[in-house]
């Protein structure tokens, strides 16, 4: 038997594991099983993994993971809002389709810790990784589309993992793809409304007749008058008042 760093060992054992529970469930996915899969003994399993739970958290994680790396991995660095939502939707989508299996197993191996209690931590783990995914989506989007969002963060993430979890499992059971992807859309739409553009400080240059309203005559002495502190009148804690001012940021509106 070849001799592997663990690290590379461990992802032949999730290779070997994704395969079997593919074809035989989650309850068909024994250490014995794993270990026949991938052609090596019980103890390489063992040494790996500590036992079945982490090999099924490790599963759920490289489901999530190879989802958003390839649904991701064509997000341009501009583009309107919606056209960012809707292409990482849509690769998304597509790989949902194109791996049936996985996607099938994500919910079995959900329920199935819900169902016991040893088995508990991998349904965490499955959305507390897919949340965190969906979080750091929304943070690409923010600084690809200069954008921020009208609820928290977290919130929304969570709105876009439940999405995905319906239409997935509706589409698993029906078989319509079509209807799954309209729906997704729709909901890409919903998810552009929610975004705003970011503000940005903008130090603007003298404005037209500045100079002429510096020489207008003043009332009462005030323009002989010495600040007080030091401080420039008209300013706030030292900062003239029309130094800054708030700009829209040069972006297309959304889509």
């Amino acid at each position: 038997m070849n001799r592997l760093p663990v690290a590379e060992r461990r992802e032949q054992l999730i290779e070997a594991a994704l395969a079997v529970a593919s074809r035989d469930g989650v309850d068909g996915t024994t250490v014995r099983a794993v270990a026949a899969e991938a052609g090596v003994s019980l103890g390489v399993v063992h040494y790996c993994f500590r036992d079945k739970d982490e090999l099924l958290r490790a599963m759920a994680h490289a489901i999530t993971e190879r989802n958003t790396a390839r649904a991701m991995a064509e997000m341009p660095e501009q583009a309107p809002v919606l056209d960012l939502i809707v292409g990482v939707l849509d690769g998304l989508w597509t790989n949902i389709r194109n791996t049936r299996g996985p996607q099938l197993l994500t919910y079995e191996l959900t329920t199935t810790s819900l169902r016991h209690a040893e088995l508990q931590q991998v349904g965490v783990d499955q959305y507390v990784n897919s949340w965190a995914a969906a979080e750091h989506f929304l943070e690409e989007v923010e600084r690809v589309g200069s954008v921020t969002w009208r609820v928290p963060r977290f919130m929304i993430a969570r709105s876009i993992i439940a999405a995905i979890d319906g239409f997935s499992l509706a589409w698993l059971v029906d078989g319509d793809a079509d209807a799954g992807y309209t729906g997704l859309r729709l909901f890409a739409e919903h998810l552009a409304n929610l975004a705003v553009p970011t503000p940005r400080l903008e130090v603007l240059a003298d404005e037209p007749g500045d100079e002429a309203a510096s020489d207008a005559p003043t009332t009462d002495g005030a323009a002989d008058a010495a600040p007080a502190d030091g401080v420039p009148a008209g300013s706030t804690d030292g900062v003239p008042a029309d130094a800054h001012r708030l700009a829209a940021p040069n972006l297309t509106a959304l889509a």
